[in-house]
Order: C-alpha cells, then sequence, then structure tokens
C-alpha cells in the first residue's frame, strides 16, 4: 500500500498558492542572479578600492546564499516546485548576467540597479501576498526589501 501524502491545507487556496509561487520563482530568479554578479564581481573587481570592494562584494554574496534557500524553501511550502537550472534562472529573472569585465565604478552602478530590480519584483508581489493572508510571504518580501534597499543606498554613496 501506497502512502499519500495529505493535500496542503495551510488557509490559502491552491491557485492563491500556485500564483504566489510563480511570484517567488521570479524572486528567486532575480536573486540568484544577483548572486552570480555579485560573486563574480567579487572575483573580478580590481582598481584603487579593490580590498574595500571585494570584501563588501564578499558580504553581500554570502548574505545572498541563505536568503535564496529561504525563498526556494517557501516556494516548496506552497507546494511548489523551485526553479533551479541557470537556464530557468535566465528565463526568469529581471537582473542582467555580468561579464566581470566591467570597471570597479560599473560594477558598483550595476549592483545598485541590481538590487533595486530586486526591490520591485518582490514588491509588485505584496498586494497577492496581502490578500491572501500569506504573512510569512509578507515577512520574507519585507526583509528581502529592506536588505537591498539599504545596499543599495550604501553602493550608491559610493557613487556620490
Amino acid at each position: 500500500m501506497r502512502n499519500i501524502a495529505p493535500a496542503i491545507d495551510i488557509g490559502i487556496e491552491k491557485q492563491r498558492r500556485t500564483d504566489i509561487a510563480k511570484g517567488l520563482s521570479l524572486l528567486l530568479a532575480d536573486e540568484y542572479t544577483l548572486y552570480l554578479k555579485t560573486h563574480n564581481y567579487h572575483w573580478n573587481v580590481t582598481g584603487p578600492m579593490f580590498n574595500t570592494l571585494h570584501k563588501m562584494f564578499e558580504e553581500q554574496y554570502l548574505e545572498l546564499a541563505p536568503a535564496i534557500d529561504e525563498i526556494a524553501e517557501r516556494i516548496r511550502t506552497l507546494g511548489e516546485p523551485a526553479p533551479g537550472s541557470y537556464k530557468e534562472f535566465a528565463q526568469l529573472s529581471s537582473v542582467s548576467e555580468a561579464s566581470g569585465q566591467e570597471d570597479a565604478e560599473e560594477m558598483i552602478r550595476e549592483l545598485v540597479l541590481a538590487r533595486e530590480a530586486v526591490v520591485r519584483t518582490a514588491r509588485k508581489m505584496l498586494p497577492a501576498v496581502n490578500e491572501a493572508d500569506d504573512e510569512p510571504t509578507a515577512d520574507l518580501l519585507t526583509q528581502r526589501m529592506q536588505v537591498h534597499e539599504k545596499t543599495a543606498w550604501m553602493l550608491r554613496s559610493l557613487l556620490q
């Protein structure tokens, strides 16, 4: 006899869970692409601010790694598969990839734009998440927006 898992019954109807998971998949793709971009810049930054930027970019990609996992796990909690390939991320992400050939100033500028793109992706989800009374996802989105907005501000200050 095969055991059958009970249906998900967390107080959010199936279609809303699916829609929220689709939005989270976009966020996951943005976060992962930002992770790759930041790691790339960590490896390839050069110039007078090398040491400062090398360390800053490392702190940033290390913060992103567990957040990516948390988003993917929230998608699974909602009963949907999480995207997990470069091909899927490239199709879903609003964050552009980096060559690593950018100069340090352009790397900073690109990371500001990428951070703000991730904030916009998260913010677009809030109405549907709030309408579904999905507090765990709302909390996750709020936390990610706070991190990205603050990091964009800090990066932007290096350009002034």
